[in-house]
């Protein structure tokens, strides 16, 4: 299975949410509440410091929120995936969001307003932010990247196969790593049967319990 294509989605309450965050006839400028846009890889989507005008959900593909540092190193803070909201903001975006390889994502321009589903999705969204901070405080990188593939494992709804869309120089700048030591983790992790990997992309979890042991 190709993880990074549109899947259904098996929480409706996205679909309720988003459906209640436009108001009634609201719109900014030509645009429609419900517009999709597509990108291709590296394609900019929204930029630091922009207002903040919409909300977005991605129909497939994996789009990547990231801050530049003021060494002009960049630090990867989010990958979303199919059926995932991003854009929160109070006001203006203080992160970049690119699409990671080829993408559609649907736009809800207009007045947004308050909806406890939509209060919901922040939240769920402020602690995927919370626990990614905690994956970069583990110590080892074992422990960063057994974390990274099994919250992968989750979000794409426990499928044994998929395909990185992400590279790993995605991976190392998600996880505060280096190019090298995301490959040679990879390659222990497959070495001890916990992965199998196809090509540069493609992988395998055969031991999804002796991966979340290792970041237990």
């Amino acid at each position: 299975m190709l993880a990074y294509r549109a899947q259904p989605n098996p929480d409706a309450m996205l679909d309720r949410a988003l459906a209640g965050v436009i108001a009634s006839g609201g719109s900014l400028g030509d645009s429609q509440p419900r517009q999709v846009e597509f990108f291709s890889p590296n394609a900019q989507i929204y930029a630091q410091g922009d207002r903040a005008t919409a909300l977005y959900q991605v129909e497939y593909g994996v789009v990547r929120l990231f801050r530049l540092l003021s060494d002009g190193r960049r630090q990867i803070c989010a990958f979303h995936v199919a059926g995932e909201v991003f854009g929160f903001a109070d006001g203006q975006h203080h992160l970049f969001a690119e699409a990671v390889c080829d993408a559609a994502v649907r736009v809800f321009r207009g007045p947004i307003r308050e909806d406890k589903s939509l209060l919901t999705l922040a939240m769920r969204e402020l602690v995927r932010a919370q626990d990614h901070l905690l994956v970069i405080g583990r110590q080892t990188a074992c422990e960063r990247i057994a974390a990274f593939m099994v919250d992968l494992y989750d979000r794409l709804g426990h499928e044994q196969h998929f395909e990185l869309a992400m590279s790993r120089t995605d991976i190392a700048d998600y996880l505060g790593l280096t190019i090298e030591t995301v490959s040679r983790v990879f390659s222990k992790f497959r070495s001890k049967g916990y992965i199998k990997l196809h090509g540069t992309r493609g992988v395998d979890i055969l031991q999804i319990e002796a991966l979340r042991g290792i970041c237990a």
